[in-house]
């Protein structure tokens, strides 16, 4: 069975209230199985527009990554970052 992913372009706007988001969003995305591939670090932007953080989030399989993403608790705390970013957030079945 494929992998499923959340992966998600951001633009911090408020760079003192996002760690807050992250603290919080990464206990419950662990209890759904996550494993953070890519989780900021040094990028380049080659093509395509800039968004300065890049996060890749790995599940077992897409349905998992979609329960992740979709969970209540996990959408109350995501409210932290669209207040302190600017994101697309993509979630992808991986090749076998």
């Amino acid at each position: 069975m494929p992998k499923g992913y959340i992966i998600g372009h951001i633009r911090v706007t408020d760079p003192e209230g996002y760690p807050e988001y992250v603290q919080k969003d990464t206990p419950i995305l662990e209890a759904h199985g996550a494993r953070f591939i890519v989780r900021g670090g040094r990028s380049e932007t080659p093509e395509g527009e800039e968004m300065g953080r890049h996060v890749v989030i790995e599940f077992d399989s897409y349905e998992k990554a979609r329960e992740a993403y979709f969970d209540p608790e996990y959408q109350a705390v995501a409210d932290i970052r669209r207040a302190c970013a600017e994101s697309t957030i993509i979630l992808v079945e991986g090749a076998e």
